[in-house]
């Protein structure tokens, strides 16, 4: 074997062996770069690592015996321009005997001929299993130092050293992967232990400003109007971004909100994309920008400024990403926490100041909370009311809520009753209950309204109607027989007038004795008590009855009344008067809230056992809330800029129909207005 040969083969062992002695990336570079230069000979020399996907991930340059720095955009250009870009795309070595005669040299201000001049350089895949794993440089000051040979014992020395690299630069990104896991694993614990929005705020801040070593972090967020506003920072110039806002979508921020992925800026001076809101923080050298993510879509994002080590690491960009998904989960339920706990707060507010005694139980109806209105009207303190169920406070109409309250649910039920104190008096209240969520337990609440005023209002009205009813129906009498004995006293001149001006006190007459009969009656049935003349009776002449007392109110309102009855010569069983007065009730309220000279529609079909009956008007129709209250005594609705009357005509149509074992109910009209349709028993032979 010749001496040349062993001692080649000696170097490449003796490089092999220091080559694999290390890991650590910066180490290896180190080695390879040194025992190159001094192997082959060279005044510098520059090793890039690349990924797998071809991109420059780190490199390591040496200028005599001292290591420099590369900058992102120096790697950039060698790669995209440079004789170090050659060989990549070539994967073969390149000899270049003079720099300033080869288009594969990127020249630089020193390679100028007053200042280093022309050089010789050689460049070399570093390969390992077929893999290009990155790129060896030399140069030489003098030009045609290197020759072929030199070429052939750089790109042993290289492919020597090709699988060290690749160890170590998987090596590297195990080691960053694990530092990122780390602090994504550091900063969630400490993250999602903040439950207030302006403590997440401060904790993902600080997780962010240690993980990436930055003298300034940021968090922007979307706003209503679509435009990102910075609601927190911390560090450098924090003050000075806070509350700064990005419109249409500018700088660094605007674009990672408008791609949805994060961005770094290595250096600022080389980039225009800065906003105002941005550069608020002073100098801006580098940034780094994250999306941040809540439910799918792009809520903000958080930004960090000036790395301390000048530029950021090729994993920065992946940490700041994991804590905008960290992010974006903490502020939602953060912001989602505040929101729940205002709305306790205000609850809670609303619970003590509310003028109605408020009871909270749970779903056996043991007391749980009260507030202060229910201790004053009940007498009791909080302790002696938890140790009560809600029937110890007031009458519980089981027959609405339930033997074991299963009928109470959401929507609101109610019902009369008495809150019972501690003394034993009994205060009228209306209850109102359903079901809640208290102290994140299904409760129910009881809100029980005092309603004495109501009460005694109620027995005035009751007191005016016995007045009006015993007061008005002797006199009454009297006129109607006054008016009947008139009648036959007028002479045959006077009779066609005379009879006029009678059938006119007749009418109202009869409008009065029904109104003091449907007094009467809406008492009497209230009180449960049966229906005196129910018999078989023609629907034909209880209808013509109605519409003969109700056609002069309609003639004068230029009014048509048009009746559509499926069947004729049908027969109900009912109290034939009372009927009559329930339809001329709801032919009235027609004829009131039905413009002039509008139609109004009654119509009548079977139905099985059934008839029903329909009386439709042209006015401004009834709300559906209140669809149920009308027919409450003495509910009046306006309707139309009218009101009128003392609210009992359709509660007694209700009290009415309800005792004839039928239905009356309202609903819209199919055009415009209101359909009262209510059921009535046909007689069976």
């Amino acid at each position: 074997m010749a001496a040349n040969d062993r001692s080649a083969i000696e170097l490449l062992f003796r490089v092999s062996r220091e080559f694999a002695t290390a890991l650590d990336l910066k180490t290896v570079l180190t080695r390879v770069l040194f025992a190159a230069i001094e192997n082959v000979g060279g005044e510098r020399g520059s090793v890039i690592v690349l990924d797998d996907n071809g991109r420059a991930v780190d490199s390591a340059i040496v200028y005599g015996n001292q290591l420099r720095e590369s900058t992102t955009l120096q790697l950039r250009d060698t790669i995209d321009r440079g004789l170090a870009g050659w060989v990549v795309r070539s994967r073969q070595g390149a000899l270049v005997p003079d720099t300033s005669k080869d288009e594969r040299w990127l020249r630089r201000e020193d390679d100028a001929v007053d200042k280093s001049g022309a050089k010789s350089a050689m460049c070399v895949p570093l390969l390992s299993r077929e893999k290009l794993v990155g790129v060896l440089t030399l140069v030489h000051p003098v030009p045609k130092a290197y020759d072929d040979s030199h070429l052939e014992l750089m790109q042993a020395i290289a492919d020597q050293a090709g699988i060290s690299i690749l160890n170590a630069r998987l090596y590297a990104e195990s080691q960053r992967q694990a530092r990122v896991m780390t602090a994504l694993a550091e900063s969630a614990a400490s993250i999602n232990t903040s439950l207030r929005t302006e403590q997440a705020f401060e904790r993902i801040l600080n997780q962010t400003r240690q993980a990436l070593q930055v003298d300034t972090a940021a968090i922007g967020l979307v706003d209503a109007s679509g435009e990102l506003v910075f609601q927190a920072a911390s560090g450098e110039g924090a003050d000075a971004i806070r509350g700064k806002r990005i419109r249409n979508q500018g700088g660094v921020a605007g674009k990672v909100i408008a791609e949805g992925r994060g961005l770094v800026v290595q250096n600022t001076s080389e980039e225009t994309l800065l906003d105002a809101a941005e550069k608020a923080i002073g100098r801006v050298r580098a940034v780094c920008c994250a999306p941040i993510h809540a439910q799918g879509k792009v809520i903000g994002v958080l930004e960090a400024f000036n790395p301390t080590n000048k530029v950021f690491d090729v994993d920065a960009l992946l940490v700041l990403t994991g804590l905008g998904s960290l992010a974006g989960t903490t502020i939602q339920n953060a912001q989602f926490f505040e929101q729940l706990d205002d709305a306790h707060r205000r609850y809670r507010d609303l619970f003590e100041d509310s003028i109605d005694p408020i009871f909270i139980t749970d779903l056996e109806g043991h007391i749980l909370e009260a507030n202060l209105q229910a201790m004053q009207s009940a007498g009791y303190t909080q302790d002696d009311l938890r140790k009560m169920t809600i029937d110890q406070v007031h009458e519980v109409d089981f027959t609405k809520t339930g033997n074991i309250y299963e009928k109470v649910a959401e929507k609101t039920l109610s019902y009369e009753s008495g809150l019972v104190s501690k003394d034993g008096e009994k205060l009228p209240v209306q209850v109102y209950a359903r079901r809640v969520k208290f102290d994140d337990a299904e409760s129910i609440q009881w809100i029980l309204r005092d309603i004495r005023e109501r009460k005694e209002l109620d027995s005035l009205r009751e007191d005016l109607t016995a007045m009006i009813y015993h007061d008005l129906r002797s006199p009454l009498a009297n006129i109607l027989s006054s008016v009947e004995l008139m009648s036959d006293m007028f002479s045959d001149e006077e009779r066609e007038s005379g009879l006029s001006i009678a059938k006119i006190a007749n009418l109202s007459i009869d409008r009065i004795q029904r109104l003091v009969n449907s007094l009467l009656d809406v008492n009497r049935l209230e009180q449960n008590q049966p229906i005196g003349s129910r018999k078989p009776a023609s629907f034909d002449d209880i209808l013509g009855d109605a519409l003969e007392a109700v056609q002069p109110r309609a003639t004068d309102r230029q009014q048509l009344i048009k009746a559509n009855v499926a069947v004729r010569g049908l027969t109900v069983n009912v109290d034939a008067d009372m009927i009559r007065r329930v339809l001329i009730n709801l032919l009235e309220n027609a004829v009131k809230y039905t413009p002039a000279k509008s139609q109004i529609d009654l119509s009548a079909i079977v139905d099985g056992d059934w008839l029903n009956v329909a009386v439709q008007d042209n006015g401004p129709g009834i709300p559906e809330s209140e669809w149920e209250r009308i027919f409450d005594k003495y509910t009046r609705l306006k309707a139309g800029g009218m009101t009128g009357g003392l609210g009992v005509g359709l509660a007694f149509c209700k009290l009415a129909v309800q005792a004839h074992g039928g239905r009356i109910w309202v609903e819209n009209a199919p055009q415009r207005g209101s359909r009262f349709v209510f059921t009535l028993p046909l007689h069976k032979e």
